[in-house]
């Protein structure tokens, strides 16, 4: 620590609002040093001390920590305010007091000048009978006889003592007047001066009168030049052990705990939370983790109680997904999902329900997005969400099955159970949700609906025909044949799952697809499964937040809300939410933001935790032998689709080439995408989107591939191709003969020789081994050296002898086997 910066403990405890000495327990029990209160703090002490205190004063709420001081302000306030009302209280109790005794006083000053008069009538009496006993003396001789002191009786002693003592005020300056008409008068008794002096001195004697002399011993006196002997630390250990039982430390421990943080809150060393691990049989470090249950038995043992700490988190307060009673459930419409195999006819019976024609629109005749849709039947409103068939989409097929109540399976009865098929069983399956087989393409030639039926037994579903519990429908879509008899079973299916949704709160629900659109920014299309979405709502999906600006149904009309089972397209997000996230209204947008920024930083640090590869790294590897890695950059027109190339591509990686998708994202290809893939040796593959003039210049500058499709077959095929470049030559064993170790020879600066004969094949210089010690192999490497007699061989047949060192290996002894061989590359 600088000069400049002298820090002391007490300074700090003083800062923080605490103790030194708890801020030297602290000290102590992070590096058992002991110190006082005036010892410097080095910067790792502060930055452990600012740490701990930055913990425990932690709050979840900035908001609610304000609020908490603005309430403890004003309890500090109204303290004030009743405070200063009790002295003001006092104060006029205190003036009370002090005019009663004022009173008292004045009460007695007049009855000590009653007795003061009485005094003054009777030496007034006194002196008269004096001059009278003057004037008699003078008129002739008389025996002198002594005058008679006057006697007062007890009251006027009293009276006149008390007027000595309480009263000083009555030895203030009087006008006396004194006869002077005889001739014996003492004057001394009537001087002004010795009446101060005495009322002085009577005032004093009385003032002092209560107060008492202070005698204190030598001992106990500080003695400031010894000093006092520093507690040792078990001295301290075992003091606040004894402080520990008498009151209960009460220790928040959350489900999991390192054993540092267990013993900072219990106050207790590390060591001995360690010691006391291990006698429990658990051999955990400071920095391991333990469980609920393990602390707190180990807090049971240092007489702590420990409660469970409960953490609530942004996300707990912000959303609300409480379960909702029975009675504030309402029916609502269901949610149909149709899927099925490539091209038997999913887009087509939709079509026949709504009276439209998507297909023509979807590149190759395929559906590569989720479209939502609703049709009203007989009254009744059902929302349908159409899923491509392709492999490539399995993620969209599970999150179209995940979202909605009930599957409706299209099955070709032309074409039969298709892998694709299978898969969309194993996702309604796993959903939970009823199927409905829609057999379709009845109408064709080649049509044996029969024969799905068998094929569909296979998967667990038999038809209601055959004495199972599937509805299996045989349809046409193209010439509209037993359409309302499908919607019909999904109805019936509907009612008897008995579907139920809360309109009257917070809209809860599901992000089916996301765009970003160029003229409107960030498009979601949601649907609501529980609540009302209405606008101007504040809504978080994921590291998305945005406020509803605006909300149209899939046929393009305004909506002023959505509420359960109806798909809406909002815009107003601040960024393209992932497809299949779900959404929550909240109230407090600037709590959203906040958990938003919380998401984007955690899925910040699971990307870096993923090692990146630049094109020189990529290079060095293949030079070294390591596996090769493909790196590509997906861009698509919607997330959805982005997402089942980047999964159809990663699919192609196998033992050799691995296939690494490090970015994959909505939108055109820009600028930002090229010098990515510039830096990463990466190349870009485009799916329905093309590169601005920017990004097409930047990639001719820097020499990035970029490659577009709207079929997602050619996309996988032409990167298949351009794998097969980069596969490594594949290659076999070939044995050359065997060696037999007849005797060995130790020689210093070389290691151990041994003699060798060639019992069959031959042994080349360079090639591999193994040395087999009773047919059982223990060391496998290269040979060292091999030499005929003094001279290097290139190679000994067999039938010869030769002398052979093995490379870093010196245990051979005699009877040993060496078994030499080479890799050989295979020819494609």
């Amino acid at each position: 620590m600088s000069l400049e910066m002298k820090y002391r403990v007490h300074e700090f405890a003083k800062d923080v609002g605490g103790k030194s000495t708890d801020v030297l327990e602290l000290l102590v029990a992070r590096d058992g040093k002991e110190r006082n209160h005036m010892a410097l703090l080095t910067v790792p002490e502060l930055d452990y001390l600012f740490n701990y205190y930055s913990v425990k004063h932690m709050v979840d709420s900035f908001d609610a920590f304000l609020d908490a001081g603005k309430a403890a302000a004003e309890e500090k306030k109204a303290a004030r305010e009743k405070e200063k009302a009790e002295r003001l209280a006092a104060e006029k109790a205190a003036e009370a007091e002090r005019a009663a005794q004022a009173a008292k006083a004045a009460k007695e000053a007049e009855k000590a000048e009653k007795a003061k008069k009485e005094q003054d009538r009777q030496a007034a009496a006194a002196e008269k009978k004096a001059a009278e006993k003057a004037a008699k003396k003078a008129a002739g001789p008389r025996p002198a006889v002594k005058a008679a002191k006057p006697t007062l009786s007890k009251e006027e002693k009293a009276a006149r003592q008390q007027a000595r003592v309480i009263d000083p005020s009555q030895y203030e300056k009087k006008v006396r007047v004194v006869d002077t008409r005889v001739s014996d008068v003492d004057l001394g008794k009537y001087d002004e001066k010795l009446n101060e002096l005495a009322a002085r001195h009577e005032s004093r004697k009385f003032s002092n009168a209560s107060s008492k002399q202070k005698i204190t011993k030598k001992n106990d006196k500080k003695q400031y030049g010894m000093k006092r002997r520093k507690e040792s630390e078990q001295e301290k250990l075992k003091r606040i052990e004894l402080q520990r039982k008498k009151i209960q430390l009460k220790v928040p421990v959350p489900d999991e705990i390192s054993v540092g943080e267990l013993a900072l809150r219990m106050k207790v060393g590390v060591t001995e939370v360690v010691k006391k691990l291990m006698t429990m049989g658990v051999m955990a470090a400071a920095s391991d983790t333990i469980d609920f249950d393990t602390a707190y038995l180990v807090g049971e043992e240092f007489h702590c109680r420990v409660e469970k700490e409960v953490v609530l988190t942004i996300e707990d307060r912000l959303i609300d997904d409480t379960v909702d009673s029975d009675a504030d459930l309402l029916p609502r419409s269901p949610v149909v999902v149709v899927m099925g195999h490539v091209d038997h006819g999913k887009t087509s019976l939709l079509d026949a329900i709504r009276n439209t024609n998507v297909t023509e629109g979807e590149a190759g005749g395929i559906t590569q997005h989720i479209g939502a849709y609703q049709v009203t039947i007989n009254g009744q409103t059902i929302t349908f969400l159409d899923t491509p068939g392709h492999a490539a989409f399995t993620q969209m097929r599970q999150r179209g099955a995940m979202a909605t109540d009930i599957a409706i399976l299209v099955v070709a009865a032309d074409d039969g159970v298709m892998p694709q098929t299978v898969e969309a069983i194993n996702h309604a399956k796993a959903a939970n949700i009823p199927i409905v087989v829609a057999v379709n393409k009845i109408d064709k030639p080649g049509a044996d609906p029969e024969r799905v039926k068998q094929e569909l037994t296979e998967y667990g579903l038999v038809c209601e025909d055959w004495g199972g519990e599937t509805i299996m429908v045989p349809v046409s879509a193209v010439k509209h044949e037993n359409i309302d008899t499908l919607l019909e079973m999904v109805l019936l299916t509907a009612e008897m799952g008995e579907l139920r949704a809360n309109p009257n709160r917070t809209a809860k629900g599901i992000v089916i697809e996301a765009k970003l659109d160029k003229g409107k920014g960030p498009v979601a299309t949601v649907l609501v499964q529980n609540g009302t979405l209405k606008n101007g709502d504040i809504l978080i999906a994921g590291s998305a937040v945005g406020k509803v600006r605006a909300m149209t149904d899939y046929r393009g009309a305004r909506l002023a809300e959505a509420g359960p089972s109806v798909p809406a397209e909002i815009i107003g997000m601040n960024d393209v939410p992932q497809a299949g996230d779900t959404f929550f209204v909240v109230e407090d947008e600037r709590l959203a933001r906040e958990l938003a920024e919380q998401r984007r930083a955690e899925e910040k640090l699971k990307s870096q935790a993923s090692p990146t590869v630049s094109l020189d790294d990529l290079f060095s590897r293949i030079q070294e032998g390591e596996m090769k890695e493909l790196a590509i950059i997906v861009k698509a027109d919607v997330q959805g689709t982005a997402e089942a190339v980047k999964a159809s591509l990663e699919k192609l990686t196998n033992e050799e080439v691995r296939v690494r998708v490090i970015h994959n994202g909505v939108g055109a290809i820009n600028e930002s995408d090229v010098m990515l893939a510039g830096a990463s040796g990466a190349i870009i593959v485009g799916f329905n989107v093309r590169p601005d003039s920017n990004a097409k210049s930047a990639a001719e500058r820097d020499g990035v591939d970029i490659r577009t499709y709207r079929v997602i077959y050619e996309c996988l095929e032409e990167i298949e191709a351009a794998m097969k470049g980069m596969l490594a030559p594949k290659f076999k064993e070939v044995v050359l003969g065997s060696v037999e170790v007849r005797q060995t020879f130790k020689a210093s600066g070389v290691g151990t020789i041994a003699g060798c004969y060639v019992k069959s094949g031959k042994i080349t210089r360079g090639c591999k081994i193994r040395l087999l010690r009773d047919n059982i192999v223990v060391f496998e490497g290269e040979l060292s050296s091999l030499k005929r007699f003094k001279d290097d061989a290139k190679e000994v047949v067999s039938g010869y002898e030769c002398g052979v060192t093995i490379e870093n290996y010196n245990d051979i002894k005699e009877g040993d086997f060496i078994e030499p061989y080479e890799m050989q590359e295979i020819e494609a």
